[in-house]
C-alpha cells in the first residue's frame, strides 16, 4: 500500500459519521493536575491503569474513531497485558501519538510562544509507527489581547504546523494540524474571529508552500468563543461565528475538522458541536478531538479506585455517545440526565 493509501484508509476511519477523536495524550504535568483534583497521585502505575480502564470501555468504538497517546501508553500494556494500540485497535479504534515536545516563549515576540520538537520527527515517527500509531498530532498556541497574537507568532507557528504535517504525510502518517487559539482572556468573540480567521489563513497558506496533500489531513481548532472573562455565548453564536471564519478561510479539500473543547465544560462542549452541525451541511465533516470534556467526568467516577473501574467506563461512554449524537445535530440537554 502507498504512504498515500495508508493516508486515505486512516482518513476514512477516523471521520466516520457519528464518531469523534479522543484526546489521551496528556503530558505528565498536565494528567498530573486532573489525578490531583480527584485525589490520586500521578505514577507510571495510576496512569497506566486509569487509561487502561478508559480505552477498555466496552463499544467504545461506537462512538470513538481514534485516540491520541501520549508517547508513555503508546509503548505501555494495559491491566491484561495487551499493548494499547492493540487495545484500541480491538475495538476499531485508530491509534494516533502526540509527536510535539511542548512549548515555550517565542523570541523577541513578548506574550507569544512558539512549540518545539521538529528536531528527529521523522525518526521519531518510524519508531511510533511500528508501536502501531497510524497518525499524529502537533498543537500551536495563540494567546489572544489587543496586541496577540503578533504577526511573527502566526507566521512562525504556521510554519512549525506546516513542516511537521509534510513530515507525517511522507511517512504515510495523517497530520491533525492544531492551531489553538486560547480562551485565556477578556476578549469578545469578534475579537476570536479576527485572530482565528488570520491563523487559519497563515496555516493553510504554510501547507500550501509545503505540498501538504490537504485530502490526507485533518484541522483540530478552536471554535470561535469569547474569552472566558467576557462571559458565555450561546451555542447558536458560537455556530455562527465559528462557520463564518471558517468558510472564509478554510478550503473544502479538508474532510474534517475535529474541534477541541478548549476550556468548555463538557456539556458546553457537547451544546456547542450540536450547534454547529444544526447549521445544514458544510464542506467538511464537522467532529471532535476532546479531552478533558470527554474525561473529566469519567475520571471523577474513578479516583483511583479498582471498584469504580464500571462507573467510570459508563461515564466516558456516556459522554462519547452524546457527543456522536451531536455529531449530526440530534443532541438535547434532556439527554444529560439519562444514564
Amino acid at each position: 500500500m502507498s504512504v498515500q493509501a495508508q493516508r486515505q484508509a486512516t482518513i476514512a476511519q477516523l471521520i466516520q459519521p457519528g464518531k469523534g477523536i479522543l484526546a489521551a495524550d496528556e503530558s505528565h504535568p498536565t494528567i498530573a493536575k486532573r489525578f490531583q483534583a480527584i485525589g490520586v497521585e500521578s505514577t507510571e502505575a495510576t496512569r497506566r491503569a486509569y487509561r487502561s480502564i478508559i480505552f477498555s470501555t466496552p463499544d467504545l468504538g461506537a462512538h470513538i474513531s481514534g485516540v491520541i497517546l501520549f508517547e508513555e501508553t503508546l509503548g505501555q500494556h494495559s491491566l491484561d497485558d495487551e499493548p494499547m494500540p492493540k487495545l484500541l485497535e480491538r475495538q476499531g479504534i485508530v491509534p494516533g501519538i502526540k509527536v510535539d515536545k511542548g512549548k515555550g516563549p517565542l523570541a523577541n515576540a513578548p506574550g507569544d510562544e512558539i512549540t518545539y520538537g521538529l528536531d528527529g520527527l521523522a525518526e521519531r515517527l518510524a519508531h511510533y509507527q511500528s508501536l502501531g500509531a497510524r497518525f499524529a498530532k502537533w498543537r500551536d498556541v495563540y494567546h489572544v489581547s489587543d496586541t496577540l497574537p503578533s504577526p511573527q507568532a502566526i507566521a512562525a507557528n504556521a510554519e512549525m504546523l506546516a513542516r511537521y504535517a509534510a513530515i507525517c504525510q511522507e511517512r504515510g502518517v495523517v497530520p491533525i494540524v492544531e492551531p489553538e487559539v486560547l480562551i485565556d482572556g477578556g476578549h469578545n468573540i469578534e475579537r476570536a474571529g479576527e485572530v482565528s480567521e488570520a491563523v487559519l489563513r497563515a496555516v493553510f497558506e504554510a501547507l500550501y508552500r509545503h505540498r501538504v496533500e490537504l485530502e490526507t489531513m485533518l484541522l483540530k481548532p478552536s471554535m470561535v468563543t469569547p474569552g472566558k472573562d467576557a462571559g458565555r455565548a450561546s451555542p447558536p453564536e458560537v455556530a455562527e461565528a465559528t462557520l463564518r471564519v471558517f468558510r472564509r478561510a478554510v478550503p473544502a479539500a479538508v474532510p474534517g475538522i475535529v474541534f477541541l473543547s478548549g476550556g468548555q465544560t463538557p456539556e458546553e462542549a457537547t451544546e456547542n458541536l450540536d450547534a454547529l452541525n444544526r447549521q445544514g451541511d458544510q464542506p467538511w465533516a464537522l467532529s471532535f478531538s476532546y479531552g478533558r470534556a470527554l474525561q473529566e467526568p469519567a475520571q471523577h467516577a474513578w479516583a483511583g479506585h479498582p471498584d469504580n473501574t464500571a462507573a467510570a467506563q459508563q461515564a466516558l461512554y456516556k459522554r462519547a455517545k452524546l457527543n456522536g449524537l451531536a455529531r449530526a445535530g440530534r443532541y438535547s440537554p434532556e439527554l444529560e440526565q439519562v444514564d
